[in-house]
C-alpha cells in the first residue's frame, strides 16, 4: 500500500528535547529525594505508560506521596527549560520533503495541546499540517487510542498512513490503528530498544521520509 500521509510526533522527533526532558525529571527527582540517573540509565528505562517508567528506573513502585503531583511538577520544570529548546536540525527539511513530494500530514503529540499549538505556531510550522493535535485530560497514558481517534478525524485510510516518532509507544499506536511505523532515534530509547520492536529505526528525519516513499 502506498503512503499518502504522514502522521509526526512532536517530542523527541521534531523537537529535539531530550536533554530538557532528561534535566527536568533530574531536579524533579533530587527534589523529592530520588537516587540520581544518567542518561544512558533514563533512555534504558523509558517506557510508557509513566509509572511503568518510574518502576523500572527506580527498581520499585513510588509512594503515593512521591507521585504526588508528578506529572504537574515535570511538566513545570520542563517548561523552563523550553526556551533553549529547538527542532531536530533537519524537521525543516523533512517536513517540506514531504509536502512538495505531494504526501500530507499532521502531528500528534501526548504534550499538552494548548502549548504544543503555541510551540508550532513559534516555529512557523503550523502550515505544514492539516491537523494538529496534543494531549487533553489526564497525562501519562498511550497514544493507541489518541491516534484512532486523530486517523478517523482525518478521514485517512490507515493502511495509506506512516507515524514517524521516537519512542515504542509511537510504534504500538501505530500498530493498533493499522499504519506503518518509523522510528526516529532522537527522544528517550536507546536505539537498541528501538531496534528490538522490529520496525525501521531512522537516524535523520529525512531518513524516515524516505522510508514512507515507494
Amino acid at each position: 500500500m502506498v503512503i499518502r500521509h504522514i502522521v509526526w510526533d512532536w517530542n523527541g522527533t521534531l523537537f529535539d528535547d531530550f536533554t530538557a526532558v532528561y534535566q527536568a525529571a533530574c531536579r524533579l527527582f533530587a527534589a523529592r529525594g530520588l537516587p540520581a540517573v544518567t542518561a544512558e540509565q533514563y533512555r534504558a528505562a523509558y517506557t510508557r505508560p509513566i509509572d511503568a517508567f518510574y518502576r523500572r528506573l527506580f527498581g520499585r513502585e513510588l509512594t503515593a506521596a512521591e507521585m504526588s503531583g508528578l506529572d504537574a511538577d515535570f511538566h513545570d520544570a520542563y517548561r523552563r527549560a523550553l526556551p533553549t529548546v529547538g527542532l531536530a536540525c533537519d524537521a525543516r527539511q523533512a517536513l517540506a520533503s514531504w509536502r512538495t513530494g505531494g504526501g500530507s500530514q499532521s502531528l500528534l503529540s501526548m504534550f499538552r495541546h494548548a502549548e504544543l499549538a503555541a510551540l508550532v505556531e513559534k516555529f512557523g510550522l503550523a502550515g505544514e499540517f492539516t491537523r494538529i493535535e496534543g494531549l487533553v485530560g489526564p497525562g501519562g497514558g498511550r497514544k493507541a487510542e489518541h491516534l484512532v481517534a486523530h486517523l478517523a478525524g482525518l478521514g485517512v485510510d490507515p493502511a495509506e498512513v506512516m507515524l514517524v516518532g521516537d519512542s515504542l509507544d509511537d510504534a504500538e499506536a501505530a500498530a493498533s490503528a493499522g499504519a506503518r511505523c518509523v522510528l526516529y532515534d532522537g527522544g528517550s530509547h536507546t536505539r537498541a530498544t528501538l531496534e528490538s520492536h522490529g520496525a525501521p529505526v531512522a537516524d535523520t528525519l529525512l531518513q524516515a521520509v524516505r522510508h514512507a516513499r515507494p
